[in-house]
This record gives C-alpha cells, structure tokens and sequence, in this order.
C-alpha cells in the first residue's frame, strides 16, 4: 500500500534518487528545487508504509504569455519494484487537477519517448492524451519524442478526464447530500412520532 501525498523539500533526494535508477533524463539537485519553490502543488511523491518514496511526478507551469495557460509533466518515475499498481495514473491524477484547480489550466502537455510503449499506452489509454506532434530528435541519445497533450477545458468548460474527475466529485457531494437529507426526514418522523 502506497500513501499519495505533496512533496516536500526533504522529499527532493529521494525523488532525484527515483529518477536516477528510472530513467535516463535526469536533473541537477536546483531543478527540483526551483519546482519545489515555484509550484509546491504540482509535485507529488508515492511513499511506500515504510516511508520510502517509490514514485514521483515533477510538473510545472509554462510561462509562455503567447499561449493559453497550461501544465506540462517534466518528469514521472515509480521503482520496477511498484509498477503495475496504479501508482504512476495516482500521481499524474493529483498532479493535474491541481494545475486545473489551482493554476486554471486549460491543457496540460509532457514528452514521451516513441519507443516507450508503457508510457504511451498510460498516458494515450488510461490519461487520454493525445499527439499534437512529434519532436525529431529530442532526446540527448537523438530518440524523436511525442508531444502529447490532455485536455482539462474548452471554453472554460471541464472536458475529458477531467471533466470526469469533476464529475465523480459532485455525485458524490450530491449523493452526501441526499443521504444526510434522508437521515434528517428519518429523525424528524421519528421525533414527530415519539
């Protein structure tokens, strides 16, 4: 059982640490933090019951004024170790809706090696982003990268996945809020009776 939770600063190691055993992009140490200090809401870590940190997502903000408001995901990583587990779709989720909520995107992008078939089909399938383009070259090793992109808004409107994140969370308030109106009907047909 893993905990999803905002990463701290103390996280930061352990999250560098993930990405160095996962993935051939790494950063220096003042990457993440700049992260840390500039977007706290867009960094979130998968700790372990032990505590160890076996995944992480590393997002931010794009501070291009020439394109509408969005998110972009710089980094995701969770140890072979926890795979398969729905950790990775846990993180994005929490990662995106803040960039939504908080941040009021209206999209959010990330780069995704063609040959990675795992990530693709999480974020094509599970995610439901889309190609917008293919990058040629992107990657140090000069591996082409796919542009890929999820939709939270159309003219302020929630759309796809997250439209459906909204969704789920206003049938559950409305169906809170039927269920405390049943129970107060209850106890005043009670108290009416007695």
């Amino acid at each position: 059982m893993v905990c999803i939770r905002m990463a701290t600063v103390n996280d930061l190691p352990a999250m560098q640490n993930t990405n160095l055993w996962c993935l051939p992009e790494n950063y220096q140490m003042k990457y993440y933090f700049y992260h840390q200090l500039t977007w706290p809401q867009l960094l979130w870590v998968a700790e372990d019951h032990d505590g160890k940190i076996v995944g992480y997502v590393l997002a931010k903000m794009e501070e291009d004024d020439s394109q509408p408001k969005h998110g972009h995901i710089t980094s995701l990583a969770v140890l072979r170790t926890h795979r398969k587990r729905g950790i990775a779709t846990m993180l994005m989720r929490r990662s995106q809706r803040e960039m939504a909520d908080v941040f009021d995107a209206e999209y959010v992008s990330l780069h995704v090696r063609k040959s990675n078939r795992a990530a693709f089909h999480l974020y094509n399938e599970t995610l439901k982003y889309e190609i917008n383009d293919v990058e040629k070259g992107y990657y140090a090793d000069g591996e082409d990268a796919y542009d890929m992109r999820c939709t939270f808004r159309v003219n302020g409107k929630p759309v796809g996945e997250y439209a459906r994140l909204c969704g789920e969370e206003e049938e559950t308030k409305v169906s809170a809020a039927k269920e405390m109106e049943d129970i107060g009907q209850k106890v005043q047909s009670v108290e009416i009776a007695g």
